[in-house]
C-alpha cells in the first residue's frame, strides 16, 4: 500500500499505515444539526466519502464514523427563537442534513453517533480526566466542570501554540475557571434559562456535555483507544480539535494516529457559514444543477484547497462533467453495457495516492476519454478497447462517487429535467465527435455533424473556451 495524506498534525504527507492490517480506522467531525445543511458543510463529508471510498478500493476494510452533536447552545438558542422543543429542531434537521448527503451520494457510515445518545460515556471519560488530575468542578456551584489546560504540557501541540500565546474566546464563559483557557467538559444546568429537558444527571449537578468531550467519547466508544484517521474541517483545529485530543490522551488514550482537514468554501473571499448571511442550502442549489454535478465541482479540488464558489463556476464544471457522461453513453450505444469493476489508470492510482490529489485524478479521467472518444472516431470501431476504455472512466468515477450507473442517482428531478440533461448529454457527444474530426483534419466530417446539429434547431459557436450551444430562435 502507498497511500500517502498529509497529516496536520505533523505538517508533512506521511505513509498511511494503519494500526491493524487490513483495515481502517476513521472519524469524522459531523455538523451540530441547528439549521438547513450549506454547500460548505456538505463539502466535508463528500471529501470524507473519497477518503472512504478510496481506502476501500485499496483492499482495506474500513470503519467510518461519524457523529451528529444534537445537543449545544446554538440548538437552544434557535430553538427558543423558534418557539419549538430543541429535540424537534434538531431532529428536523438531522433529516435534512441526511437528504443532502444523499443527492450528494454520500455513503453511510459504518455507524453515527448522536451526541444525546452517549452522555453516560461523556460522564465516565469526565470522572477520568478529574480522578488523573487533569478537570475538576467549578467551586461557584454552578455545576460546570472544566479540563485544566495548565495539568497537561502538550496542550497546544496539534496547532503548534504554546499556552501563553493563546488567548480565552471572546464568548467564553469564565466562571468557575481557574485559567480563562481552560475549557468546560460539563455545562450546569441553567434552570432560569435553559429547558429541563436539556439536562442529565451527572455527579456535579445537572446539566449537559461540552461540545469537545462528545467527539472523544464516541471515538473512543466506536473506535477503542486509539485508530487510524481524525478528519474534519480545517476550523475545527482549533479550538475543537486541539482539546478533543488533549482531553483524550490526557485520559491515557492513545487517539488519532493521523489527522486530516479539509479546506472551506468561500464566498467573497469569506468562510461560507450561515452566521456571515452568505451560506447556500442544498435545496436551493439542487433546483439548478442534479446532485451529480455539485458533487464533480467539489471533488474536482483537492480537498485542502478552498473554493471560491459561484454559479459560474459550477456551470463550467457540470458542462465538463456532462462531456464524461456524454463519452459513456455513447460508448453504452456501440458496444451495450459498459461492466463495472474497469481498471485505473496509472495517473489516476499515482494522484488519489498522493494525498487524494483528486484535480490529477480528474486530468487521468478526462485523458482516458479522450482516448475513448479517438476510438469512437475510428471508422472500425475495436469494441473491445473501447469497452475497456469505457469501464475504466467508470471504475474510477466510482472512486470519486461519480459513477452515473450508479442507482443512487436515480434520474433527473422531473421529466423537462430529463429531456434538458439529454440534450446537454447528446449535443456534448456530438460536439466531441466533430473536435475529433476537426482534430484529424477531417473537416468534411466535422461540417456534416455541425449541419446535423443545426438541423436540429442548436446553433454551435466556436469560442476560446471552447464550443458554446444554444437553441435557434429560442426553439
Amino acid at each position: 500500500m502507498t497511500f500517502r495524506l498529509y497529516d496536520t498534525a505533523t505538517r508533512d504527507v506521511r505513509d498511511f499505515v494503519p494500526l491493524h492490517a487490513g483495515r481502517a480506522s476513521v472519524y469524522v467531525c459531523g455538523l451540530t444539526v441547528q439549521s438547513e445543511p450549506h454547500v460548505g458543510h456538505v463539502r466535508s463529508a463528500v471529501n470524507f466519502d473519497v477518503l472512504r471510498r478510496w481506502l476501500g478500493h485499496q483492499g482495506l476494510e474500513v470503519t467510518f464514523i461519524r457523529n451528529v452533536t444534537d445537543i449545544d447552545d446554538k440548538i437552544l438558542t434557535k430553538a427558543a427563537e423558534q418557539g419549538r422543543p430543541w429535540w424537534n429542531l434538531a431532529y428536523d434537521m438531522k433529516r435534512e442534513l441526511d437528504r443532502a448527503y444523499a443527492a450528494l451520494n454520500v455513503l453511510p457510515p459504518s455507524y453515527e453517533p448522536a451526541a444525546t445518545g452517549h452522555v453516560p460515556e461523556m460522564i465516565e471519560l469526565i470522572a477520568t480526566l478529574v480522578e488523573r488530575g487533569h478537570a475538576y468542578a467549578a467551586e461557584d456551584g454552578s455545576g460546570d466542570v472544566y479540563f485544566d489546560v495548565r495539568s497537561w504540557p502538550s496542550y497546544g501541540e496539534l496547532t503548534r501554540q504554546g499556552l501563553d500565546d493563546m488567548e480565552a474566546a471572546e464568548d467564553a464563559d469564565p466562571r468557575g475557571k481557574r485559567d480563562p483557557r481552560d475549557f468546560a467538559l460539563w455545562k450546569g444546568w441553567k434552570k432560569d434559562s435553559e429547558p429541563e429537558t436539556a439536562a442529565w444527571p451527572s455527579p456535579w449537578g445537572p446539566g449537559r456535555p461540552g461540545w469537545h468531550i462528545e467527539c472523544s467519547a464516541m471515538a473512543g466508544k466506536y473506535l477503542g483507544a486509539a485508530f487510524d484517521i481524525h478528519g474534519g474541517g480545517v476550523d475545527l483545529r482549533f479550538p475543537h480539535h486541539e482539546n478533543e485530543q488533549a482531553q483524550s490522551r490526557a485520559a491515557g488514550q492513545q487517539f488519532a494516529s493521523y489527522w486530516m482537514h479539509n479546506a472551506w468554501i468561500t464566498t467573497a473571499g469569506e468562510k461560507m457559514s450561515k452566521s456571515l448571511g452568505n451560506s447556500l442550502v442544498i435545496p436551493a442549489v439542487l433546483e439548478r444543477f442534479r446532485g451529480i454535478e455539485l458533487r464533480y465541482y467539489m471533488v474536482a479540488a483537492h480537498y485542502r484547497s478552498h473554493v471560491e464558489f459561484s454559479f459560474e463556476a459550477l456551470e463550467e464544471a457540470a458542462v465538463g462533467f456532462r462531456r464524461v457522461e456524454a463519452f459513456l453513453e455513447r460508448a453504452r450505444a456501440v458496444v451495450g453495457d459498459i461492466p463495472a469493476g474497469g481498471m485505473h489508470c496509472a495517473d489516476f492510482v499515482a494522484a488519489m495516492d498522493d494525498d487524494l490529489g483528486t484535480p490529477a485524478a480528474v486530468a487521468a479521467i478526462f485523458d482516458v476519454v479522450r482516448e475513448g472518444n479517438k476510438l469512437l472516431a475510428d471508422t472500425t470501431v475495436d469494441t473491445a478497447a473501447l469497452r475497456g476504455n469505457a469501464a475504466s472512466v467508470r471504475a474510477m468515477l466510482d472512486v470519486l462517487g461519480l459513477d452515473p450507473a450508479d442507482p443512487t442517482w436515480g434520474g433527473a428531478s422531473s421529466t423537462d429535467d430529463q429531456l434538458t440533461h439529454a440534450v446537454d448529454v447528446l449535443v456534448a457527444g456530438l460536439l466531441d465527435q466533430r473536435a475529433a474530426a476537426r482534430a484529424a483534419k477531417d473537416f468534411t466530417s466535422a461540417d456534416a455533424i455541425r449541419d446535423r446539429i443545426k438541423d436540429a434547431g442548436i446553433e454551435v459557436e466556436d469560442t476560446p473556451d471552447g464550443p458554446k450551444w444554444s437553441l435557434i430562435n429560442g426553439r
